[in-house]
C-alpha cells in the first residue's frame, strides 16, 4: 500500500507523525476495526482497498493516546457544479466514545485540508437512516443541498 495517504491526528488536531511507511501502514491497519464497524462488508483486504480509495486523497485518523477514536477517508477531485470538491467519503468515530469532541476535531482537520489543497466545497454524503450523524453536520454548519440517488448495477445494496 502507498501509505503516504495515512495521517494521524490527535484529540486537539496536531498532526502526529507516522515516520516511516512502516508506521503508516500499522496504523492504517490499527484503524481497521473501526472503519469495519460502519462498513462491515468492506473488501476482506484492507489495505489494498484503502490504496485504491486513497489515490487523490487519503485517510486520516483520530488517535487519543490509546486508540483510534475517528477517522475519515477523503478524495479532491473536480466537478461542473461546484469546482475543486473535497469529498469525505467515510467519516467514522468509535460509538463509545461519541459526543467527546472527535467528529468536530476531524470535520475541523478536513476543512483545513480542503483549503490548503485550494477546494471550493466541502461534501459528503449520509444514509437518510443516520439522524444522529444528520444532527451532528447540520451543527457543523453543513446543509442538506439535495437528494443523492444511487442504483446498483452489479447486484447488492447502495450504502
Amino acid at each position: 500500500m502507498n501509505t503516504e495517504h495515512v495521517v494521524r491526528i490527535n484529540s486537539c488536531g496536531a498532526l502526529v507523525p507516522l515516520r516511516d511507511p512502516h508506521a503508516q501502514a500499522l496504523a492504517l491497519l490499527e484503524g481497521e476495526s473501526l472503519h469495519r464497524l460502519f462498513r462491515p462488508d468492506m473488501n476482506a483486504d484492507y489495505a489494498t482497498l484503502m490504496d485504491k480509495i486513497a489515490r487523490g486523497g487519503g485517510v486520516v485518523q483520530l488517535h487519543d493516546g490509546e486508540a483510534v477514536r475517528s477517522l475519515a477517508v477523503w478524495r479532491a477531485f473536480h466537478t461542473t457544479y461546484c469546482g475543486l470538491r473535497f469529498e469525505i467519503d467515510d467519516l467514522v468515530t468509535d460509538p463509545d466514545h461519541r459526543s467527546k469532541g472527535h467528529g468536530a476535531t476531524l470535520l475541523n482537520w478536513l476543512e483545513t485540508k480542503a483549503l490548503g489543497l485550494g477546494c471550493d466545497t466541502v461534501t459528503l454524503n449520509s444514509a437518510t437512516r443516520r439522524a444522529d450523524a444528520h444532527r451532528f453536520y447540520l451543527r457543523q454548519r453543513y446543509e442538506i443541498l439535495g437528494y443523492h440517488f444511487s442504483k446498483s448495477i452489479r447486484g447488492g445494496g447502495a450504502n
